[in-house]
């Protein structure tokens, strides 16, 4: 009965499947194969599709992105040489005018000084011509009084005294000089 029973096992190969489970695993096989096919794979595909879609969509917004910044950035450069430029625009100007401003001050100081010159100067004048008018009348009613002390007689004529006076002056200023 071993013979008999090894003959039996020899018969059944435990490694080759039986032709019925062959054909029940082959359906098996394409009934889920066909179905992942029909619904998961159209799902994963979308999925793909959509995961795909977002990252060139990311990666388009991230160059407009990147573009908006290089012509913003070029765009503040820009305006910031302008405002440079501009700045050294104002600081030129504003060294002319004060530049300006500095000699029309200094004009007019010039001015003002040479009328104050010019003013004490006519006072002085004015003064020294008040002094010698005063000092005229003095030494003359000096001479007067000496000349009728020395004559021994009134000088009392005015066109008398006016001689002697200029006379006296006359002789005087020639001794000085």
């Amino acid at each position: 009965m071993q013979f008999l029973n090894l003959a039996a096992e020899e018969k059944i190969n435990p490694l080759i499947p039986h032709t019925a489970e062959l054909v029940v695993g082959a359906i098996a096989f394409i009934l889920l194969f066909l179905t992942l096919r029909k619904f998961v794979t159209p799902m994963f595909e979308k999925a793909f599709t959509e995961r795909t879609n977002a990252i060139q969509g990311g990666i388009e917004r991230a160059e407009k992105a990147q573009l908006e910044a290089q012509r913003a950035l070029a765009q503040y450069t820009e305006q910031l040489a302008n405002a440079q430029a501009e700045a050294q625009v104002l600081r030129e100007d504003a060294r002319v005018q004060g530049a300006a401003i500095i000699e029309d001050l200094r004009i007019k100081a010039q001015e003002e000084a040479a009328r104050i010159t010019a003013t004490a100067q006519a006072s002085i004048e004015a003064q020294r011509q008040q002094a010698i008018t005063s000092l005229r009348t003095e030494v003359g009613a000096l001479a007067v009084e000496l000349a009728s002390k020395i004559v021994g007689e009134s000088l009392d004529d005015e066109a008398r005294q006016s001689r002697v006076v200029d006379r006296f002056l006359e002789d005087l200023e020639t001794t000085n000089n």
